[in-house]
């Protein structure tokens, strides 16, 4: 299959997984992680209509979102201090906000090119060493962080999932959704309104994730390998 063909495909899948979800059909966003490929291969996702792209190093945001702005792009990967005013304006959405001194950094960046900067909270639910995000106990006070800073909107969370174990990811959407309902139902109602989204699933785990509520999904090999086996 090509890449045109396997997005299709999958675009197709995640429709009817939200629909068997009780859910609508365009409630979950597919986000094509293009960070292994090149322009040509995301110029190929586009034809056959991808809207969102996924990145997780500055020097490839960089370079392709200028190639391809009509489309949204989204960096989901670690973000580096020095690198915060490189990611700002070629991001659509930041994923992968944890650091409370990352916050002041963003905003800055996003004031000198008078843009607000939509960021999710990405949070470690499994609490494994080896992944990055907040506890789900900072989440609360890293969103009060974030009042003052005009630039700067927060709209919901992220998280990764332990690979390996279908029954372990699952669990880790469900408080995911869990926290998001929680700091909804304690925020005042502006903030409240702008959380509403829940970036988790991968091209193991997406399904699972969808059930649980996502509204976006991060797919990368599923669409830009051909050897990847579901």
């Amino acid at each position: 299959m090509t890449i045109a063909e396997r997005y299709r495909a999958l675009a197709d899948e995640v429709a009817r997984e939200a629909i068997r979800a009780g859910r609508d059909s365009q409630a979950v966003k597919l986000i094509a992680v293009s960070k292994t490929v090149g322009p040509d291969a995301v110029a190929e996702a586009i034809h056959a209509g991808a809207q969102a792209f996924g990145e997780n190093r500055p020097d490839q945001i960089m370079d392709k979102q200028p190639r391809f702005p009509e489309a949204e792009w989204h960096f989901i990967g670690n973000i580096q201090s020095r690198r915060i005013k490189d990611i700002v304006p070629h991001a659509t959405l930041i994923h992968s906000v944890f650091e409370e001194s990352h916050l002041a950094r963003i905003d800055h960046a996003a004031a000198a090119i008078d843009k607000v900067q939509d960021i999710l909270i990405e949070v470690n639910v499994s609490g494994e060493a080896s992944k990055g995000g907040a506890a789900p106990d900072d989440v609360a006070s890293l969103i009060d962080a974030c009042r003052n800073l005009s630039h700067i909107r927060v709209r919901g969370l992220m998280t990764m999932a332990p690979q390996g174990d279908l029954q372990v990811a699952e669990e880790t959407f469900v408080h995911l959704a869990a926290l998001k309902n929680k700091l909804v139902a304690s925020l005042d109602a502006d903030m409240a309104a702008h959380l509403s989204e829940l970036s988790m699933g991968m091209s193991e785990d997406w399904r699972c994730a969808i059930k649980q509520g996502a509204t976006m999904v991060r797919i990368g090999r599923a669409i830009f390998s051909d050897q990847f086996a579901e």
